[in-house]
């Protein structure tokens, strides 16, 4: 089959021009049960699902969220505006760092700033993150266009049957290694604000 690469491209990028969040005035300002969150939840972020059956949340990774001090634990079995906050961060996160990473990242955030402080809120927090982070989807998108033609360079003298997939596999490699990457300065930047993680490492 003959993939056109300028369409996988375009695609790719278009998928990126889409990329949005939850923006806090769509949260609801009351509390809501559990169901409720999840299907708010399953809502608001259906797009980034791989697959149609995919489930954002479930019942099950709250409780788990709440029992690893992740999450706040709900009032009278009611879930506010801030613990939908965190439950984004969360959902980020957790596809490339572990619950014992996430939890030293949110930790400081959720006793800090739940409920909110009088200098800053997790609203706040929330907002200059993710402001910060669509202001990178055009770098990101360009980056991801040189990576592409980069990989569209590779294996020229390949056979021409095998070519196609070699240039994809060189593509999905790029990407991968950049993630990879990625993901060893936070892991070690969590691990410099973990005192005791800090100390280990010393020894």
């Amino acid at each position: 089959m003959t993939i056109d690469t300028n369409d996988l491209l375009n695609s790719i990028l278009g998928s990126l021009s889409r990329i949005d969040y939850i923006k806090p005035e769509e949260v609801p300002n009351i509390p809501l049960y559990m169901d409720q969150v999840t299907t708010f939840m399953d809502a608001q972020l259906a797009s980034s699902k791989r697959y149609p059956e995919d489930k954002i949340l479930t019942k099950t990774m709250i409780n788990n969220y709440a029992k690893n001090d992740l999450l706040p634990p709900p009032l009278k079995k009611k879930y506010s505006k801030e613990h939908l906050l965190v439950l984004v961060f969360i959902y980020y996160f957790k596809s490339i760092l572990s619950i014992t990473d996430i939890q030293a990242l949110l930790k400081p955030i959720t006793d800090t700033y739940f409920p909110a402080s009088e200098d800053l809120s997790l609203e706040d927090i929330y907002n200059e993150v993710f402001r910060l982070q669509k202001s990178q989807v055009d770098v990101l998108k360009e980056d991801i266009a040189n990576r592409y033609r980069l990989s569209r360079e590779t294996f020229q003298d390949a056979p021409e049957k095998d070519q196609e997939f070699l240039k994809t596999f060189s593509f999905i490699c790029l990407l991968s290694f950049d993630v990879y990457v990625k993901k060893q300065l936070i892991e070690s930047l969590i691990d410099d604000l973990n005192p005791d993680t800090k100390e280990k490492k010393k020894k």
